[in-house]
């Protein structure tokens, strides 16, 4: 798989001109494939495989927050990376998840190519699923290359998406309880 991607970057690195064999570039393509493959590694994960049974009974019912879970993620429209950071709050039923799983589902999904707005839908229903909470917040702040380098170039934005389900979605006090302590850095 490392030596087909490799072939492939080889082109590319023709295509814009360059030579492959020119010393700083010999290894070029190799590493490229390399890096392509770790930066994608969400796609070798699945959610059970990430929890791996970290699911504990707790008479907890109030909001649990983890706040500013950094992630970095590809565009899938332009290959370009997105680096930000995520904040999850759910509202237990009966169980709980172990701490760190909130940072390994969100790297398992933030590592495939993809936009934010769907990155933050599945992280939210991956905890919601895993977790069967009365509700589930996520918030995603991001900042993309692929506007930042290329097109607009516009340095300073940044991007903020949010899903809230069940009890987030329907009540406007805990969606408001939510939005403040993020805020509240």
């Amino acid at each position: 798989m490392t030596e087909h991607l490799a072939n492939h970057y080889r082109q590319i690195i023709e295509g814009l001109g360059e030579d492959p064999e020119r010393e700083g570039l010999r290894d070029t393509p190799k590493r490229a494939a390399k890096a392509m493959q770790f930066l994608n590694h969400g796609y070798q994960q699945s959610l059970e495989e990430i929890v791996n049974g970290a699911v504990f009974a707790s008479e907890t019912d109030e909001m649990v927050l983890v706040k500013d879970i950094e992630l970095y993620s590809m565009c899938e429209h332009h290959l370009l990376p997105f680096i930000g950071k995520c904040h999850i709050a759910y509202l237990p039923r009966g169980k709980v998840l172990g701490l760190s799983k909130f940072a390994r589902i969100v790297d398992m999904y933030a590592r495939r190519m993809q936009i934010q707005e769907n990155l933050t839908r599945q992280i939210a229903e991956a905890v919601q699923q895993v977790t069967e909470a009365r509700g589930v917040a996520v918030v995603v702040e991001a900042r993309h290359l692929c506007m930042m380098m290329r097109g607009v170039e516009k340095q300073n934005s940044s991007m903020t998406s949010s899903v809230m389900l069940g009890a987030f979605r329907e009540h406007q006090s805990t969606r408001q309880e939510f939005l403040t302590l993020v805020q509240g850095r």
